[in-house]
């Protein structure tokens, strides 16, 4: 294991997103700080002070979009805080952001990390929905193949990174070293140790060639995981999600814990720090990780003005007979 100590100068701090169901959302451009989330679910005191975003300025220093309605200080789902109309009105501003970042030609990645059966998956699903595939797109890899794994060790990754006007969801990413290789067994410790000194400077090398770096850890209890865990295991749609490797890491429960301590002590950075989400409620964590993001880059509304249809023209066209194509058959009508 890498001494915390012994590493470079910039000392790191915890990045704590607010993530309970009564959870303040962050006011645009600062990121949020509240009481750490223990791994069993029970909170502590923070007295951290709140810190500045250490990603790079976009050059028209836009200023961040007011996301929290006015006189809302504490917004409460099934109070003053309806779920699908909050989830709406962000999808929105994510829209807004997606056009920011085409305009600007910046390039966007977030990572999104935790425990199994914590919700990152739900979430990159309600981000990416309402964005354009071809501006947005989710990296989900498999086991490294054999090739792969005679590569460096970020080299499968770096492929997947953005190009001008791009953003990346990585849906687990190069922290698999640092948890399930870790704790399984995948990687020794050479492996370990290299990645533990490596990724902290890979990170500043990503963040210096002017890439946003943003970085999410979804914590959730051992009770709430076992429900859904239980969900999974009954639902056939939901099924699919629990692999040998889930069920094996229920033996390692501790084992995983460690591991994320570690991990934080070397890579949670002033210039690229880890975001905590509170994962305990799924619909909060949603809302909070998307508020959150969309208070990490500063943009403008391009939204266009009003487009007027123009009309049908169609009568230069005869369609064929309607017998001659193949329809697949109306089961439901």
């Amino acid at each position: 294991m890498i001494d915390p100590a012994a590493k470079r100068a910039d000392k790191p701090i915890n990045g704590m997103a607010r993530c309970a169901r009564a959870a303040t959302p962050c006011a645009g451009g600062n990121a949020m700080k509240d009481k750490p989330q223990k791994e069993d679910g029970k909170i502590e005191a923070q007295t951290k002070p709140a810190i500045k975003s250490a990603l790079p300025e976009v050059a028209a220093k836009p200023s961040a979009p007011e996301l929290v309605p006015a006189g809302a200080a504490t917004l409460r789902l099934g109070k003053n805080c309806d779920y699908e109309h909050e989830l709406r009105r962000l999808q929105i501003e994510l829209v807004k952001l997606q056009e920011w970042v085409r305009h600007e030609k910046l390039r966007v990645v977030v990572l999104f990390e935790g425990r199994d059966a914590a919700g990152k998956g739900g979430a990159i699903k309600r981000i990416s929905e309402s964005l354009n595939p071809r501006v947005c797109r989710v990296v989900a890899l498999t086991t490294p193949t054999e090739r792969e794994q005679s590569q460096w060790y970020f080299q499968r990754y770096v492929a997947h990174l953005p190009a001008a006007g791009e953003i990346v969801l990585f849906d687990r990413s190069w922290y698999n070293r640092a948890g399930v290789e870790r704790v399984m067994g995948f990687c020794d410790e050479a492996q370990y140790a290299e990645f533990m000194q490596s990724c902290p400077e890979f990170e500043r090398m990503l963040i210096r060639s002017g890439i946003h770096l943003i970085k999410y850890w979804f914590s959730v209890s051992d009770e709430e995981q076992e429900r859904r865990f239980q969900d999974r295991m009954k639902n056939p749609t939901k099924r699919w999600k629990l692999s040998p490797m889930d069920l094996q890491s229920r033996a390692h429960w501790a084992d995983y814990s460690r591991a994320k301590d570690e991990m934080f002590a070397v890579t949670d950075t002033r210039q690229s720090p880890w975001f905590v989400v509170n994962a305990e409620d799924k619909k909060c964590a949603r809302l909070n990780v998307i508020h959150h993001l969309l208070s990490q880059i500063p943009y403008q509304d391009l939204t266009p003005e009003p487009l007027e249809l123009p009309k049908l023209e169609k009568s230069k066209y005869v369609r064929p007979p309607i017998q001659e194509q193949t329809f697949i058959p109306q089961v439901y009508r």
